[in-house]
Protein backbone atom coordinates (compact mmCIF):
# COMPACT_ATOMS: atom_id res chain seq x y z
CA UNK A 1 0.00 0.00 0.00
CA UNK A 2 1.48 3.78 -0.73
CA UNK A 3 1.01 6.57 1.74
CA UNK A 4 1.86 10.47 1.13
CA UNK A 5 4.90 10.45 3.68
CA UNK A 6 4.07 14.07 4.59
CA UNK A 7 0.48 13.26 5.25
CA UNK A 8 1.12 10.04 7.13
CA UNK A 9 3.48 12.72 9.27
CA UNK A 10 1.04 15.01 10.14
CA UNK A 11 -1.77 12.55 10.41
CA UNK A 12 0.78 11.08 13.23
CA UNK A 13 0.35 14.60 14.82
CA UNK A 14 -3.69 14.09 14.98
CA UNK A 15 -4.99 13.77 18.72
CA UNK A 16 -5.02 10.23 19.59
CA UNK A 17 -7.82 7.89 20.46
CA UNK A 18 -4.76 6.08 22.75
CA UNK A 19 -0.93 7.10 23.72
CA UNK A 20 1.80 5.19 26.04
CA UNK A 21 5.26 4.24 26.61
CA UNK A 22 4.98 0.83 25.49
CA UNK A 23 7.91 -1.60 25.23
CA UNK A 24 8.13 -3.05 21.26
CA UNK A 25 9.53 -5.66 19.59
CA UNK A 26 9.47 -5.96 15.53
CA UNK A 27 8.54 -8.93 13.49
CA UNK A 28 12.66 -9.51 12.23
CA UNK A 29 14.37 -12.75 14.12
CA UNK A 30 16.63 -10.73 16.74
CA UNK A 31 14.51 -7.87 17.41
CA UNK A 32 14.92 -6.70 21.23
CA UNK A 33 12.11 -5.09 23.33
CA UNK A 34 12.87 -1.18 23.23
CA UNK A 35 11.04 1.11 24.82
CA UNK A 36 8.96 3.34 22.17
CA UNK A 37 5.88 6.11 21.99
CA UNK A 38 2.91 4.10 20.68
CA UNK A 39 -0.11 6.23 19.64
CA UNK A 40 -3.41 5.44 18.20
CA UNK A 41 -4.61 7.65 15.65
CA UNK A 42 -8.18 6.65 13.39
CA UNK A 43 -6.74 3.14 12.23
CA UNK A 44 -3.28 3.56 12.53
CA UNK A 45 -0.71 2.65 15.01
CA UNK A 46 2.17 5.22 15.10
CA UNK A 47 5.69 4.00 17.03
CA UNK A 48 7.91 7.01 17.78
CA UNK A 49 11.51 7.10 19.30
CA UNK A 50 11.30 8.66 23.23
CA UNK A 51 12.65 11.46 21.68
CA UNK A 52 11.54 12.23 18.34
CA UNK A 53 8.72 14.28 16.93
CA UNK A 54 8.36 11.59 13.60
CA UNK A 55 7.10 8.40 13.69
CA UNK A 56 9.56 5.82 13.37
CA UNK A 57 6.81 3.91 11.33
CA UNK A 58 3.50 2.75 11.19
CA UNK A 59 1.23 -0.07 11.19
CA UNK A 60 -2.27 0.40 9.29
CA UNK A 61 -4.86 -1.86 11.28
CA UNK A 62 -6.51 -3.48 8.89
CA UNK A 63 -6.82 -7.40 7.96
CA UNK A 64 -4.67 -7.72 11.15
CA UNK A 65 -5.33 -10.06 14.47
CA UNK A 66 -4.94 -8.77 17.74
CA UNK A 67 -3.79 -11.15 20.76
CA UNK A 68 -3.30 -11.56 24.43
CA UNK A 69 0.34 -13.32 24.78
CA UNK A 70 0.15 -12.89 28.30
CA UNK A 71 -1.35 -10.52 31.07
CA UNK A 72 1.09 -7.95 29.92
CA UNK A 73 1.97 -8.26 26.65
CA UNK A 74 -0.20 -8.28 22.98
CA UNK A 75 0.48 -8.60 19.62
CA UNK A 76 -0.39 -7.87 16.07
CA UNK A 77 0.17 -9.94 12.97
CA UNK A 78 -0.97 -9.64 9.19
CA UNK A 79 -3.36 -11.89 7.78
CA UNK A 80 -1.01 -12.09 5.51
CA UNK A 81 1.96 -13.09 7.31
CA UNK A 82 0.79 -14.09 10.38
CA UNK A 83 4.47 -15.54 11.39
CA UNK A 84 5.38 -12.06 11.73
CA UNK A 85 4.12 -10.71 14.65
CA UNK A 86 4.59 -7.02 16.63
CA UNK A 87 4.80 -8.07 20.59
CA UNK A 88 3.78 -4.77 22.74
CA UNK A 89 4.86 -4.82 26.64
CA UNK A 90 2.80 -2.87 28.68
CA UNK A 91 2.96 -1.88 32.27
CA UNK A 92 -0.13 -3.46 33.49
CA UNK A 93 -3.07 -6.15 32.72
CA UNK A 94 -5.33 -3.55 32.39
CA UNK A 95 -3.07 -1.00 30.31
CA UNK A 96 -2.63 -4.67 28.08
CA UNK A 97 -6.57 -5.16 27.80
CA UNK A 98 -7.50 -1.31 26.88
CA UNK A 99 -4.99 -1.31 23.97
CA UNK A 100 -6.20 -4.88 22.84
CA UNK A 101 -9.89 -3.06 22.37
CA UNK A 102 -8.20 0.20 21.20
CA UNK A 103 -7.04 -1.55 18.17
CA UNK A 104 -9.36 -4.33 16.98
CA UNK A 105 -12.36 -1.12 17.18
CA UNK A 106 -9.96 0.76 15.57
CA UNK A 107 -10.49 -0.80 11.86
CA UNK A 108 -12.43 -0.16 9.09
CA UNK A 109 -14.31 -3.37 9.07
CA UNK A 110 -15.14 -3.10 12.61
CA UNK A 111 -16.94 0.41 12.30
CA UNK A 112 -18.58 -0.99 9.08
CA UNK A 113 -20.41 -3.98 11.01
CA UNK A 114 -21.48 -1.51 13.62
CA UNK A 115 -22.92 1.12 10.46
CA UNK A 116 -24.81 -2.04 9.05
CA UNK A 117 -25.82 -2.92 13.04
CA UNK A 118 -26.99 -0.06 13.82
CA UNK A 119 -28.54 0.88 10.55
CA UNK A 120 -30.69 -2.32 10.78
CA UNK A 121 -32.05 -0.76 14.05
CA UNK A 122 -32.63 2.27 13.22
CA UNK A 123 -34.71 0.97 9.94
CA UNK A 124 -36.39 -1.26 12.28
CA UNK A 125 -37.73 0.88 14.92
CA UNK A 126 -38.23 3.88 12.40
CA UNK A 127 -39.19 2.11 8.63
CA UNK A 128 -36.63 4.91 7.40
CA UNK A 129 -32.98 4.01 6.40
CA UNK A 130 -30.70 6.34 7.53
CA UNK A 131 -28.86 6.72 5.08
CA UNK A 132 -30.75 7.47 2.04
CA UNK A 133 -30.73 11.63 3.30
CA UNK A 134 -27.08 11.42 2.01
CA UNK A 135 -27.33 9.39 -1.28
CA UNK A 136 -25.25 6.30 0.41
CA UNK A 137 -27.93 3.38 0.70
CA UNK A 138 -27.36 1.59 -1.89
CA UNK A 139 -23.27 1.52 -1.52
CA UNK A 140 -21.93 -2.09 -1.25
CA UNK A 141 -19.67 -1.47 1.07
CA UNK A 142 -22.92 -0.41 3.81
CA UNK A 143 -24.75 -3.64 2.64
CA UNK A 144 -24.80 -6.98 4.84
CA UNK A 145 -23.13 -9.80 2.80
CA UNK A 146 -23.70 -13.88 3.06
CA UNK A 147 -22.05 -14.83 6.23
CA UNK A 148 -21.43 -11.59 8.17
CA UNK A 149 -22.31 -11.06 11.48
CA UNK A 150 -23.63 -7.55 12.35
CA UNK A 151 -21.73 -6.26 15.69
CA UNK A 152 -23.61 -6.73 18.99
CA UNK A 153 -23.69 -3.65 21.12
CA UNK A 154 -22.14 -4.32 25.13
CA UNK A 155 -24.28 -3.86 27.17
Amino acid sequence: MRFNEKELISLSRQPSERAAELGMRGPKKGDVVKKKLVKLVVNFLFYFRTDEEEPQGALLLEQCRVEREDSLVFSIAFLDEAERKYLFECDSQEQCQEWVDSIIKASYEFMRKNLIFYRTEIHRLTGKDPLEQYGIEDETRFQVTSGLQPVQKDN
